[in-house]
């Protein structure tokens, strides 16, 4: 067992962990943030993504261990701090970018990496930078609006 810390959503939490344990793991089931999904623990789906000091991560391509002293931000973390949703929530939820809701933790969290590196994407930036995210609701059309939406309220 591995003690580790970090800064998760602002708050510094710790714990033993494994150290094949996945930050993905350590996130759901000991911090109890089940925003991070794990849709198919071989970094295909992107439903686990979340930032690493800024990085867009795949939380199931990542042992907690590696993420110790990390600041690190999840879905749950992308609220106002008065709890209203972000920009990017919102635009999701107005446009219709979520269909069963379980891709869209990783699809915000990949659209706040992209709108951080680029505020005006063209449609086919955006379906590059989500290429590592799946929705298998066959959403795509009105994530990419959300996207753009969110993209012109941020810019």
């Amino acid at each position: 067992m591995s003690s580790i810390s970090m800064t998760v959503n602002g708050k510094t939490v710790s714990g033993e962990v494994e150290g094949r344990t996945l930050l993905s793991q350590f996130l759901r089931e000991d911090l109890l943030l089940t925003g991070t999904h794990i849709g198919c623990d071989t970094s295909q789906c992107g439903a686990c993504s979340v930032h690493v000091d800024g990085k867009l991560v795949k939380g199931c391509t990542m042992l907690a261990v590696e993420a110790d002293g990390a600041a690190v931000t999840t879905i749950e973390g992308m609220a106002n701090e008065d709890g209203s949703l972000s920009i990017i929530q919102a635009a999701f939820q107005e446009h219709h970018g979520l269909q069963c809701g379980f891709c869209t933790p990783g699809m915000v969290m990949a659209t706040d990496s992209l709108l951080k590196s680029n505020s005006d994407p063209s449609e086919a930036e955006i379906r590059k930078h989500l290429s590592g995210n799946i929705c298998r609701c066959t959403g795509y059309h009105n994530i990419i609006k959300s996207i753009q939406a969110a993209a012109s309220q941020l810019g």
